[in-house]
């Protein structure tokens, strides 16, 4: 499976610097692609069979897609951009496949579960 094109918004509050809110939100992305696509953790003798990058894998640069990221600003409190980007990606994901194949997929990684 290979993922184009993302765009994410969102509503920081004001954003006092854009270009930052704009690479923490595609760092997110990546992040929350490589957990939703292939990231895994499995469990033998009590324990965890990874034990770092080379086999809990994110995205390589040639494997992200364009992340184009749309800052919203309607006047809420200034918030954080660490985190936001990364909880809604996974259900989004699903949701897209579900909507192009009709096939409801409920756990992670997606690529367990889809062919391509």
């Amino acid at each position: 499976m290979h993922v184009e094109r993302v765009h994410a918004a969102i509503d920081c509050g004001h954003a006092i610097n854009p270009d930052q809110v704009e690479a923490q939100i595609q760092g997110a992305v990546i992040d929350a692609l490589s957990a939703a696509l292939r990231q895994k953790v499995t469990i033998r003798d009590g324990r965890a069979e990874q034990s770092n990058f080379h086999d809990y894998p994110l995205l390589r640069i040639g494997e992200a897609p364009l992340v184009e990221v749309s800052i919203v600003e309607i006047g809420s409190p200034l918030g954080g951009v660490g985190e936001p980007g990364i909880p809604p990606f996974a259900p989004a994901l699903a949701n897209a496949l579900f909507a192009a194949s009709r096939q409801r997929i409920r756990h992670l990684p997606l690529t367990d579960h889809v062919q391509g």
